[in-house]
Parts: C-alpha cells; structure tokens; sequence
C-alpha cells in the first residue's frame, strides 16, 4: 500500500528493485545491493549506480559547442564531475533542441546510466518484455533514455534525446519511422 501511495504522490518511481524508473527517488538493485542515485540538471534527471558509471558517461559523451556559444563557458568552467556532466547533458539536449527547432518546456528527461551491455538488456527486457538489439533506447511511456555507459557517444545521447523532445513537443506522436528520420538527422548534425 506504502508503495502505490508513493507512486500516486510522486509520479512514477520504482517499478522494481532491479532498476529505477524515471523519477527522482533510488531504491536499492535487487541483484548487487548497489542503490541508485540521482544528478538534476535543468533538462533531465541522470540516475547512476557509481561514480565510475558517471566517470564514464562523462568521458564517452565527447561534446563541446563552439567556442562563440555561451555554453561553452560553462562546459568549460565546471570543477568538479557533477558540474561536467550536468553542462554536458543541458548542452546536448538545448542543442538538439536547436536543430530540431522544437524549444517549448517539457518535462525533465531520466536517464538511466547502465555499466554494461547484459544490464542494459535486463532493463529492456523488464520494461517491455521483449528482447532488444538496441544499443540505446528511449521509451515514451516512462520518457526514460536507457544508456550503456561502456558503448555511448554523444551523438547517441543526442539521438536519444531528439525522441524525447519529438514525442513531447508534437500534440500527436508522429510515426516512429518519422522520428527515426529526424533522431538520425540530429545525430549527423550535432557537432555542425
């Protein structure tokens, strides 16, 4: 009863003790006891099992803007790991923002951060009940990215975020072969 309570009040938060769902809140793996923790940054809420995890999404997310775009005072001003990441992550999502041409508010994007491909496949496999040869995934339902931090480029995260903003900004989803298109094109297009 706790548990739906929770769930009316908050949201959406674990849906099982493997991994989180999109909000805010960590709850412990029911596998390796690891709990989950939370980074908020202004466009999304990035949910980590270990600082390694963040030290390897923040090295495989290889993304700068240009030196004349204000961002990139703030990417590169930022002390500590935390700072990094969360410039990082409202960067890309503001610059895939742009290329779209799609700015209105949304609601905060999660993204789960998984330390190998099998973890990342276990989530799928929960969330949809199916298998997946995805390498990343974004699904609607929970507006949660799925991200294996040992095979990510920023051009991925990108892509992934491109299907966040699409499916929120268009009063009617469009076709997934659409969004396809345009997450691709975001993709190619991210560092021009």
């Amino acid at each position: 009863m706790k548990k739906i309570l929770f769930i009316a009040a908050f949201g959406i938060c674990l849906i099982a003790n493997f991994f989180p769902a999109p909000c805010p809140a960590a709850g412990k793996d029911s596998v390796s006891d690891k709990v989950w923790h939370t980074l908020e940054t202004s466009h999304t809420i990035i949910l980590y099992k270990s600082t390694e995890d963040l030290k390897k999404f923040n090295d495989a997310v290889d993304y700068s803007p240009a030196v004349t775009d204000v961002r990139w005072l703030y990417l590169h001003n930022a002390n500590t790991l935390e700072e990094k990441i969360r410039n990082k992550a409202d960067a890309i999502f503001e610059r895939v923002q742009e290329i779209l041409d799609m700015r209105k508010p949304m609601k905060k994007v999660s993204i789960n951060l998984y330390n190998s491909r099998e973890n990342l496949q276990k989530a799928f496999l929960y969330v949809t009940k199916s298998t997946t040869p995805y390498r990343a995934g974004y699904i609607f339902e929970y507006n949660t990215i799925y991200l294996n931090v040992t095979d990510l480029h920023a051009g991925m995260l990108a892509h992934e975020m491109a299907h966040a903003i699409i499916d929120h900004y268009m009063t009617v989803r469009p076709p997934s072969a659409t969004a396809e298109i345009l997450a691709r094109y975001v993709d190619s297009h991210l560092m021009r």
